[in-house]
């Protein structure tokens, strides 16, 4: 039986309310979040979503070495506390460091560990002891390079590191150079996996899965097909969907070529709340 997990009032799992986990890549501004965490935080509220906020204080792994990163992590920490508080959502980030664990479990209810950095036993560990002694959630995005099976071994780490309270997310697996691609009966195999305490709750990520990656100093994408993919996993069942958003796009500091424009996300917000409606009546 596929176990639940907490980000702060959100529970994510089997027979509840789907979780969107949405907001823009990186922190530009206070005033931004808010603004965009509203507007997400509003029009999930109607359709009876549950809601989480998303911004990263620093994008370590960008392309070039002359990107913006974000406010960094005493500033960015601070933003998403204050954003936190205002809005009365739960928040998550993504941490590329054991050492930012701690802080980061202080300000936020679900530590993301990023894709690339799905099996760095420190930094799993780091990020299982903090949550554990927070009381917070650990959500780990699917390394590109790695089978639904292979996930066992992340959660096995939290788990020995105290953390039980663990979500892991679905972005796409490496076809060859330059694409990605979205296996859906793996989809289904990663919401089965076998794993210490049961299968965890499975969030589909559905905007980096448009990504095409390595080709050039900003990575590319195919933005517009993100509500394709948003509807297919939200009518095989996946417990939560990541989406990244921004009111310009082009004008994001960071994965402007696969983010949704904000004005769109409700009304995709509207189909995949009636498919989820239609799928679990």
């Amino acid at each position: 039986m596929t176990r639940l997990c907490t980000a702060g009032p959100v529970q994510i799992g089997p027979s509840k309310p789907l979780a969107i986990i949405a907001g823009p890549c990186v922190l530009e501004s206070r005033e931004l979040g808010l603004d965009i965490g509203r507007t997400l935080r509003d029009a999930c509220a109607a359709l009876g979503l549950a809601y989480i906020f998303k911004a990263s204080f620093d994008k370590a792994n960008r392309s070039s070495i002359n990107s913006p990163r974000g406010p960094g992590l005493e500033k960015g920490l601070e933003w998403l506390a204050e954003i936190r508080e205002t809005l009365k959502v739960p928040i998550t980030t993504d941490i590329h460091e054991a050492s930012q664990a701690g802080p980061a479990a202080r300000a936020v209810d679900l530590i993301q560990i990023p894709a690339f950095l799905c099996r760095q036993t420190d930094l799993l560990c780091a990020a299982g002891i903090a949550a554990a002694a927070h009381g917070r959630g650990v959500n780990v995005k699917k390394g590109q390079f790695l089978s639904p099976g292979e996930m066992a071994g992340p959660i096995r780490k939290l788990a020995e590191a105290g953390c039980r309270n663990v979500m892991l997310t679905e972005r796409g697996t490496f076809f060859g150079y330059h694409r990605l691609v979205n296996d859906f009966l793996g989809l289904g195999d990663l919401m089965e996996l076998k794993a210490e305490g049961g299968p965890a709750p499975v969030c589909f990520d559905c905007t980096h899965s448009t990504q095409l990656p390595g080709t050039g100093e900003q990575t590319g994408g195919r933005p517009d097909r993100a509500p394709l993919l948003a509807r297919a996993a939200a009518a095989a069942g996946a417990h939560a969907l990541f989406i990244e958003c921004h009111p310009q796009p082009a004008k994001a500091m960071s994965d402007a070529s696969t983010m949704l424009p904000l004005a769109e996300v409700p009304g995709l917000l509207k189909c995949i709340a009636a498919i989820r409606a239609a799928i679990i009546a």
